[in-house]
This record gives C-alpha cells, sequence and structure tokens, in this order.
C-alpha cells in the first residue's frame, strides 16, 4: 500500500501469470465471439501410413495416422481418404506419402488404437535412419518410420505447424491471463471526503475499508474461478497428462534428446547419440493391450480455462494449489532451510542381527536401538508432516463457504490420504520423544500454528492441536507396534479431527502401517485397511488402502466412495497414497488404476521430491522441520524437540555423540513412568473426558510471547535418580 502523488491510497497486487483476470479483458454481455487466430490460414489436416514399432514379436507394423486439431490419432485398419477426411471435420486432408494414396475403399474402425496431444508432446529425428522419428508423450513413446527421406520430412513438418497452430487457438478466448500489477487508488474517494471536511483519521479508516473490501472480493472471485476450472480438471486425463509435462523433459533428459536451442522443454529435437535407438523400444507393449477412446468423443474443444490448467502444470504443482497460494500472497514470506547440515563423521556399520535377535516379540517402544535407525526428526515433528498438504483444509474451508459440501469432503478425504506421501523410502525411525516433550511450529506462510506434546509414556500417547486458516485439527495417538523379525507392524490407535470454522466436523482413524523386508530384500512400507471419515452434517467417506500382495502390480492403491445421509454415492475416489488422488461420478471399485476413468478430477498431487534428501530421503518440508536459528531459539521452551541433543547431533553428523546421548536421555526416559505414576500430568493438554481425546487448552502462544517457561522442566539436561 502507496501513498500516491494526488493523495490517495494505491493498492498493489502481483498476481501469478496464471491467476490474474484483466478487466479489460473481458467482454461486453452483447460482444461477438472473439474470432480465432489463423495459423497458415487453417488447421493442420493431414494423414498417412506409417510404420509403427510395437514390440519385439510383432515388429513394425503399418498403422493409418490421421493429424487434425493437435491431436494425432492412429488405428490398425487403414482408412480411405474420404473417411479421414470425414473424421477430421469433413474439410481437405493432405495425404502423405505413396502408400497412403493406394489405402483403396479400406474399412474405417469405429475407434482409433491410440491418440497423443501435441501441446503436451515432443517429437525428434532419428540420426542414425533417416526414415525414423518419435514422439514422445506422458504415457508413451512412438517409434515411428515412413517409408522415404521425405516424407520423414513432411510428417516433421507438419507436426511442427500443428503444434504452433493449436498452442496459437488455445491462447486466444475471452480471458485475457495478464501478468502485471491490479492497482486500486482512493484518491478520488479521499478529494470527496476532503471537500466535506472530514478529519483525516476518518479518511484513512474509509480507504482501509475500502481496499479491505476490495482485497476480499478479490478473494471471492479467485475462489470462483478455482471452482470453475476444477470442473475441467478431466483435461489432465482428455489429453493424457497422467504426470505433468516435465514428464516429457525428464525422460528427454534421460536419453540425452533435450536441445538447448529449444529450451526446457523441446517441441522437435535432433539427438548427439544413438543410444535410444539401439533400445529399439523393446520395452514397448503391443497396443492390444490398452484401451482407448474416440477423439471425438474424448476431447474436448479447448478454451482458456483448459489452456491455463495444462499450463500451470509444466510448473510441477496442480492449478488448485497455485490459485490457493496466490490467493495468500498478504502473507508473510520465509526463507527456510532446503538441506541439512554436512556430516561431519562418517558413520560405522553395526551388527544388525545382534539387535535382532534379541528384541523379537518386544514392543518397538521399549527395544533400545543405536542412532543409526533414527533420522533426525522426533515423533513430534513427524505429526505436523502429515500436515504438509494443509492447503487441501484451507481449499475445503473455501468450498463450504460457497456451498460445495461434497468438495469440502473430497478435499478432507485428500488430505487424510496425503499424510502417508512422505512414508515412502524413509528407511529410519523418528525418535520416541521424552515425556514432556513438546514441537512447536509456526510457518505464517502456510497460515497454519502446530502444537503438539507427549503426554503419556506408557501407553505413550502424543497429543496435537493444529490452526489454519477457517479451521482447527487435533488428536491424539497411541503407536502399538510389534517386531517380528522380517517386519514391524504398527497400529495407531486415536481419532483425528478436524473442525471448520462454520462447526463441520470431520473425524478419522489412520490404517495400519507394515515395515517389510528388515533383514534380507529391499526396505519398504506399506499401508493397508478401511479408512472411515465421519462427518457431523451431509457427508461421510470410506476409503479403503489396498493391502500388497506378491504378485501386485498397481501397489499403494486408494480407492473410496463419499456417500450422504441416504445411502447415496454422489463421488467416488481413486488414487495411490504417494502419489495423488481423484474424483469422479462413476464407480471406481472395478478399475485398478485413475488411467482406467473418464473424466476423473485431480484433488491432490505429491510435491517434488527434495534435491538434497540425504541417506534420511526427507521431503523438502521435513527438512526443514528441525531447523533452529538463533532467534527461534530463545524463544522455544527447553521442552522442545529442536534442543534435544541426540537428535541436533545426529543431524550434525556427529554419531558418537547422538549415541552417547541418546543412551543417557533413554536412561532418563525410564524415570518416566515413576514421574507419571507419581501425578505428573501434561502442561499443554487435558483429557477431554474420561476416555476423551487430549485437547489444547491454551496458553502456550502467549507464554511464549513473554517467554515465561519457568514452569517448564529441562527434559533433555542431566538427571539424578537419587
Amino acid at each position: 500500500m502507496t501513498q500516491s502523488g494526488g493523495g490517495g491510497v494505491h493498492h498493489h497486487l502481483n498476481h501469478h501469470g496464471l491467476c490474474c483476470l484483466s478487466a479489460a479483458a473481458l467482454p461486453a454481455p452483447d460482444a461477438p465471439p472473439t474470432p480465432e487466430p489463423e495459423a497458415g490460414g487453417a488447421a493442420v489436416a493431414v494423414a498417412g501410413v506409417l510404420h509403427k514399432w510395437t514390440n519385439y514379436g510383432r515388429g513394425w507394423r503399418e498403422r493409418w495416422f490421421s493429424l487434425h486439431d493437435g491431436v494425432l490419432s492412429y488405428s490398425k485398419i487403414r482408412r480411405d481418404a474420404s473417411a479421414a477426411a470425414d473424421e477430421d471435420g469433413g474439410g481437405e486432408v493432405r495425404l502423405i506419402g505413396g502408400a497412403s494414396a493406394r489405402i483403396g475403399g479400406a474399412r474405417r474402425p469405429d475407434k482409433p488404437v491410440g491418440v497423443v496431444c501435441l501441446k503436451l508432446s515432443a517429437f525428434r529425428e532419428s540420426k542414425s535412419d533417416d526414415r525414423r522419428f518419435y514422439i514422445f508423450s506422458p504415457t508413451k513413446t512412438l517409434h515411428l518410420k515412413t517409408d522415404s527421406k521425405e516424407d520423414r520430412v513432411a510428417w516433421i513438418e507438419a507436426l511442427i505447424l500443428a503444434r504452433s497452430f493449436y498452442s496459437l487457438r488455445s491462447l486466444s478466448g475471452r480471458i485475457t491471463f495478464v501478468q502485471s500489477d491490479v492497482s486500486v487508488s482512493t484518491a478520488r474517494l479521499r478529494n470527496r471526503m476532503q471537500q466535506e471536511g472530514l478529519n483525516e483519521s476518518l479518511i484513512q479508516e474509509c480507504e482501509q475499508i475500502v481496499l479491505t473490501e476490495f482485497s476480499s472480493f478479490r478473494k471471492q472471485l479467485k475462489l470462483c474461478y478455482e471452482d470453475q476450472l476444477s470442473l475441467f480438471g478431466s483435461c489432465r486425463h482428455h489429453f493424457e497428462e497422467g504426470k505433468d509435462a516435465s514428464i516429457i523433459q525428464g525422460a528427454l533428459t534421460r536419453n540425452d534428446f533435450s536441445s538447448s536451442r529449444h529450451g526446457n522443454f523441446s517441441e522437435y529435437s535432433t539427438t548427439e547419440s544413438d543410444e535410444f535407438e539401439k533400445q529399439d523400444g523393446g520395452d514397448l507393449t503391443c497396443e492390444d493391450e490398452s484401451t482407448f477412446f474416440d477423439a471425438a468423443d474424448y476431447f474436448i474443444e479447448p478454451n482458456d480455462r483448459s489452456s491455463a490448467m495444462l499450463s500451470s502444470t509444466s510448473c510441477g504443482e496442480g492449478l488448485l494449489d497455485i490459485q490457493m497460494e496466490d490467493s495468500s500472497h498478504l502473507l508473510p514470506q520465509i526463507k527456510r532451510r532446503s538441506k541439512l547440515p554436512e556430516p561431519s563423521e562418517k558413520e560405522r556399520g553395526i551388527s544388525l542381527w545382534s539387535i535382532i535377535k534379541d528384541s523379537v516379540g518386544k514392543d518397538l517402544t521399549r527395544v533400545c536401538l543405536p542412532v543409526y535407525f533414527n533420522e533426525p526428526l522426533s515423533s513430534l515433528q513427524k505429526g505436523f508432516e502429515d500436515l504438509e498438504y494443509s492447503h487441501l483444509l484451507d481449499q475445503a474451508y473455501q468450498y463450504g463457504k460457497m456451498g460445495n459440501s461434497l468438495m469440502r469432503i473430497l478435499k478432507v478425504a485428500a488430505f487424510a490420504v496425503s499424510g502417508y506421501a512422505s512414508s515412502v523410502a524413509r528407511p529410519c525411525k523418528p525418535f520416541n520423544p521424552l515425556l514432556g516433550e513438546t514441537y512447536e511450529a509456526d510457518f505464517p506462510e502456510r497460515g497454519v500454528r502446530f502444537f503438539a506434546e507427549k503426554v503419556s509414556h506408557h501407553p505413550m500417547l502424543i497429543a496435537c492441536h493444529c490452526e489454519g486458516k477457517g479451521w482447527k485439527f487435533w488428536g491424539d495417538s497411541n503407536l502399538k507396534s510389534k517386531f517380528w523379525g522380517q517386519s514391524i507392524q504398527v497400529d495407531p490407535i486415536g481419532v483425528l479431527t478436524v473442525e471448520f470454522d462454520d462447526g463441520e466436523i470431520f473425524q478419522w482413524s489412520k490404517v495400519t502401517t507394515t515395515i517389510h523386508n528388515l533383514i534380507l530384500g529391499k526396505l519398504y512400507c506399506s499401508h493397508h485397511g478401511t479408512m472411515h471419515i465421519k462427518g457431523n452434517r451431509q457427508y461421510s467417506c470410506k476409503l479403503k488402502f489396498k493391502e500388497p500382495s506378491l504378485l501386485d502390480r498397481n501397489p499403494h492403491l486408494v480407492q473410496g466412495f463419499v456417500e450422504d445421509d441416504d445411502g447415496n454415492k454422489p463421488s467416488f475416489l481413486i488414487g495411490k497414497w504417494d502419489e495423488n488422488m481423484y474424483y469422479s461420478n462413476l464407480d471406481t471399485s472395478k478399475v485398478k488404476s485413475v488411467d482406467q476413468l473418464k473424466g476423473a478430477v485431480l484433488l491432490w498431487e505429491k510435491n517434488k521430491p527434495s534435491p538434497n534428501p540425504t541417506r534420511y530421503n526427507l521431503s523438502s518440508f521435513a527438512i526443514t522441520l528441525n531447523e533452529l536459528s538463533p532467534d527461534l531459539q530463545d524463544k522455544l521452551p527447553p521442552t522442545d524437540s529442536r534442543l534435544r541433543p541426540d537428535q541436533r547431533h545426529l543431524e550434525n553428523g556427529e554419531y558418537e555423540k547422538a549415541n552417547a546421548e541418546k543412551l543417557r536421555l533413554e536412561r532418563r526416559q525410564r524415570m518416566s513412568s515413576k514421574l507419571q505414576d507419581n501425578g505428573w500430568k501434561p502442561r499443554w493438554f487435558q483429557k477431554d473426558g474420561e476416555d476423551g481425546t487430549y485437547r489444547f487448552k491454551g496458553g502456550y502462544w502467549e507464554a511464549r510471547e513473554h517467554g515465561q517457561w519457568d514452569d517448564c522442566l529441562d527434559i533433555f539436561g542431566e538427571f539424578s535418580e537419587t
């Protein structure tokens, strides 16, 4: 907010390029439709015969390819020119290749075998064979060969022209996305009030009211816009975008196909090596095993909203996330660390078998393991890691405000699943907190404030409380674990609750987690069981986490449905707990992946992995959880997990000190049962009834503000048993 030269106040809002609606760009209600731009005077429509590599058993096979409106389709049965023309919109079709003219009256099939959207694809020529070229899409790689060098040149030119035309047309429309500042001035209002003789204090108060109302209107406009865009979420599958467009670039990079001449995403390139030709597509499967849909039935005409969604995915984030983050631009931006400190020592090997044989059948919480098995996080911090995708609850709150209760519970369900995403390839266990140990997480850039405390030693109970934008989240968890030599089974006991400011409440419990292959094989974890999300109003949800099996080719699958009070199922869910979740109005119980669903809409997608995961394989979010700056250290109570010495030594790579401190603190921990028996009570939580959940009783953040920690025990210090 700045003072203008005329005495008014200007309010500047920086927008994401995809999220700005220019008022000037919105046409009048009776304005004629904006004409589409021309690319060479007409859309590209070409067709012809190409040789497509299927697999080693069948080799190269002739297929009829048709290119129209940015979509390349191919069929097993070659069609005649008139049929192709009819399918391509009834216009004139240019045939490429001599074989295409000899097709004759072959019968046209009902549906093509496959379709590829050029907007999300890249292509290149082979350097070793002047008749071959390749098309890369997020879901497949096409190995193609023409009858002559001239035919390949013609196809490449047609592909480039079609892609250019399609991109140009998709950017035209009624809504223009601009990357600029929106400025709101109160100068006229100020001048008018000065003419009326109002005092300066009242003028400034009125200006602030105007700016506040404008900011509120802008947020509501963005939410409406976001809701409309969610209707076009199926575009991700309409255009074969099972992953974002960066997958294509990743495939090109892995095989040295990218060309610096074409930027980060190359629409056409050549390679400097022939490694890919040597592979010759042997890993591809025959199209007999796949199901595709006719382009006319399955693809929709792109508009500004769908093109904005597709463009946003190249950033590697879902559009809903981008919209929500942009609407929170007034929140402070805090720079947090992106990697752990470099280890100061080299780790030493340990005798795993000697530990295992002494621990079979014991409660894992009572087993004293060397620090090698730990990651530099406590179970309290892991509790906050489950809220990495708290923006889903922000969106759920906003959907409820707009009256969309169904989208609210779908977002809550996606949030409940997202907490498992960070557990993939995490070989180490978190530190078991000491009795009375606490952890705070104040993340104003996310709009959340989290606090947790270990409230009981036996049984081990951790209670947490988090406040977000329009919601509160709380719960306690008791992990019952058994160590069976080759695996560990963890059964969470406890209820998690999210309550929105309008009074709607959802509750659920976590499913069983099993860690496999502790002795032989690759270590991995699985989550299995049924999660019931119960609401206090219209909707509830049931999610089934599939149990893994030896022959399972689709692990980590989650399927479920939303049910109303009358037993109707208005929406279904499907996804993977380590990747994403989608919803659809079609029953997902009979399908094994979201790729088999038509029109599924993305609810949540996992963030990209950290570029600095270390051996603990921490996510970018998890790396920030144990960060301790000098300023923060002065504000923390002596019970905070960041101050735990063995955990801090482990993070710094001081393994000898970490082991020594861990043994010392575990000896002290054994005295916790005596403290609990002698009437010890949690400092910040209290039980909601005899058998209820531990609830946050408040006072922590006020004590933090004044630095009043006199009544907090120094639980990490030296302790005498006498």
